[in-house]
């Protein structure tokens, strides 16, 4: 008896390694103990890097933002800026390296904040009575340059406190509107505008920069960070969008503002498309942007162009480059580095000013953030694929060595078996070929057959890529048991300009014909897959095709459209960037020749038989709540099986994390409903 007791001990202490060495598909508490990178800093020797933590806290249904440090030559890795006591964010090293500014709520508003990296002392910089939006600093760090969005008609801090005041007294929620757009995305911003403010790092005073009618940054088509202080600090590039006609416009430019007499020049007058981004290289002498040759176009290719300061020259450098550029920055007076979109990955890229030569730096997974350290010609970015959440690494251009430098996630990541990307391509539309992503389950094993769930993608002019997503997460999908499959249709950037302009005016064409023969590929050519088992899910546009899907196929079992479009007339009445339909349909509703009511799902409502789970939030001013509604209540009349899922408190997203738990448990319980029996 003792010697079998012995045996069965040893096996048991044998067998203890092995199981706690089991991986486990990811589930949404994982999910949801997954740390965010959300962007980073370097220190201009070169030596350190800081860096914002967004932290998912289910039970406080909340997020927290710490910001951490990172020394580079020792590999230390160590939390600069707890969240215990207030959320800190969006640091940047101030000129000389030895203090870094930073975002924070600890007040009653967003504030900028700045810590001698020494001493650790804290200094509160601003006393705005708004929230600060994004900063920069002046290249001799006197100054900090900020964005708030403010009242409108206030042109001094004093007219904003003194219009606050105002409105205190004010006990009525009314609100009068006289122009679009009056409300954006998740916010009301009728008697809003963005402007540029600079505080005195010595005296703290603060004074309007670019106020009056430019709307600096731009709220759309541009980014927070559109203005930048020339090398010499004598001047300021800014992008700003028109208040007049904002919502029917995509008309961004950029101005040039002299910081020593006042004077401002419109760079890009001549264009009456899209320009952002500016940037100013190493010496001065160039003022690099992004621009657009489109008017009214959103997801026209972005093309980086350089203006010749002395001479007075625009040239266009990635004009014969086929994909869209989505981030850039300075490699030294004669080179770029950028990213773009290219067949669902980030690439990173090395662009010759001089000869134009453009050269792969490195070509996998999703890339983007870039820095450029000067002192030791090294780029550092943020790095994600379909299996890694974002951390932060840096490559040598001269010999492409990668090098990973945080690890924010690994004890959790070594817990999980989250599966790797596979790709196929297949002849689509008009005998195109197209591009599609795919990941098995956990645990898959061959011989087996197994579900297939069509992820759509939203945009329409988006794609599905090697990205760790933090909402549409192709893991936690798949971790039921399911293959998911995702189709990078006619309309997807990454495949050449020409490929992406061919769903515009062809919404339920092109994509749609795509889509079908891209499930009919899948299931010929992969056993694996249950072709009686096959359902979809979209989001956006990707909502928009699942409602077009409901009525013009039955060859899924069920189907989930979360905020998507369903009547076409309706909706361009109640959402907010008009310049996107009126492009997209080919005008407004009541003009000659559009096709509201040609792409409108609503007019297919008899054809309904899948059974859909209808997602859709209150504050989704995008697309507005109402599409959600009318959706429901068409299936239900023809009683088709279905069910909606409503958030009070969300907007194009859902992102509160008890929010999305739910989400997660109704969206993954209806297609186990329909898929897994």
């Amino acid at each position: 008896m003792g010697k079998k007791f012995s045996t069965f001990l040893i096996f048991t202490f044998m067998l203890i390694p092995f199981l706690f060495s089991q991986k486990h598909p990811i589930t949404f508490n994982d999910f949801y103990s997954i740390a965010r990178i959300k962007n980073f800093d370097l220190s201009p020797n070169g030596k350190l890097i800081v860096y914002t933590v967004k932290k998912p806290l289910i039970e406080e249904n909340s997020y927290r933002y710490s910001i951490h440090l990172y020394n580079i030559s020792e590999r230390k890795d160590k939390i600069l800026i707890s969240s215990e006591n207030s959320n800190n964010f969006n640091p940047i090293f101030s000129p000389c390296g030895k203090k870094i500014a930073f975002l924070s709520d600890r007040s009653d508003k967003v504030q900028i904040y700045l810590m001698d990296l020494k001493s650790k002392n804290t200094t509160r910089i601003t006393d705005f009575p708004m929230d600060v939006n994004s900063f920069i600093f002046s290249p001799d760090g006197k100054y900090i340059y900020f964005s708030s969005l403010v009242y409108r008609n206030c042109e001094t801090l004093k007219d904003i406190k003194h219009h606050i005041d105002e409105k205190k007294k004010i006990k009525t929620t009314a609100k009068i509107i006289t122009s679009l757009m009056y409300r954006y995305w998740n916010m009301w911003i009728n008697d809003k505008i963005s402007h540029i403010f600079k505080v005195d790092l010595t005296s703290g005073k603060i004074d309007t920069v670019v106020g009056g009618n430019y709307w600096s940054p731009p709220i759309d088509l541009g980014s927070l960070h559109d203005f930048v202080v020339s090398p010499s600090g004598k001047e300021l590039a800014f992008t700003s969008s028109p208040l007049k006609n904002k919502a029917t416009s995509t008309n961004n430019d950029i101005y040039l503002l002299s910081l020593e007499n006042g004077n401002i020049r419109n760079l890009t007058q001549k264009n009456k498309a899209c320009d952002s981004a500016p940037l100013f290289s190493p010496d001065g002498k160039y003022l690099a942007f992004l621009s657009m040759k489109t008017p009214g176009f959103e997801a026209d290719k972005r093309d980086i162009v350089i203006y010749d300061r002395e001479k007075g020259i625009f040239t266009n450098l990635t004009e014969k480059f086929p994909n869209t550029i989505t981030d850039f920055i300075w490699g030294g007076p004669d080179t770029i580095f950028f990213t773009c979109p290219e067949k669902g990955r980030r690439p990173i890229y090395k662009l010759d000013i001089v000869t134009k030569k453009v050269e792969y730096i490195y070509p996998s997974h999703f890339n983007r953030g870039l820095k450029y350290d000067v002192n030791n010609n090294l780029i550092y970015f943020m790095q994600e694929s379909i299996n890694h959440p974002i951390d932060i690494y840096r490559i040598d251009p001269s010999n492409k060595k990668l090098t990973q430098l945080t690890h924010i996630n690994e004890k959790i990541l070594e817990s999980l078996n989250l599966t790797p990307l596979h790709e196929f391509y297949f002849e689509g539309a008009s005998g195109d070929k197209v591009h599609a992503l795919y990941i098995y389950p956990p645990n898959f094993k061959k011989g087996k057959k197994y579900p297939v769930v069509f992820l759509i993608h939203g945009g329409p002019q988006g794609d599905f890529s090697d990205e760790f997503h933090y909402r549409w997460n192709a893991q936690m999908f798949a971790s039921p048991g399911f293959i998911i499959v995702m189709i990078n249709f006619h309309g997807s950037v990454g495949y050449g300009q020409k490929f992406t302009n061919s769903v515009s005016k062809h919404w339920g064409g092109a994509p749609y014909e795509d889509i079908i023969k891209g499930v009919k590929f899948f299931l010929k050519n992969h056993p694996e897959a249950n072709e009686d088992k096959i359902g979809a899910a979209g989001a956006s546009y990707g909502g928009f095709m699942i409602n077009w899907i409901e009525g013009h196929t039955k060859i899924f079992k069920c189907l989930v459209s979360h905020d998507g479009p369903f009547d076409q007339r309706s909706m361009f009445g109640a959402t907010e960037e008009l310049w996107f339909p009126i492009w997209e349909f080919n005008g407004t509703p009541w003009k000659r020749g559009n096709f509201y009511e040609i792409y409108s799902p609503s007019l297919y409502v008899n054809n309904f038989r899948t059974p859909m789970l209808v997602i859709h939030s209150e504050k989704d001013y995008r697309v507005p709540v109402t599409q959600g509604f009318q959706l429901f209540t068409a299936l239900q009349i023809k009683g088709v099986p279905s069910k909606l899922l409503y958030f009070s408190d969300e907007d194009h997203f859902v992102q509160k994390p008890q929010n999305a738990r739910i989400w997660w448990n109704e969206v993954l319980g209806w297609l186990k409903k329909y898929l897994s029996k």
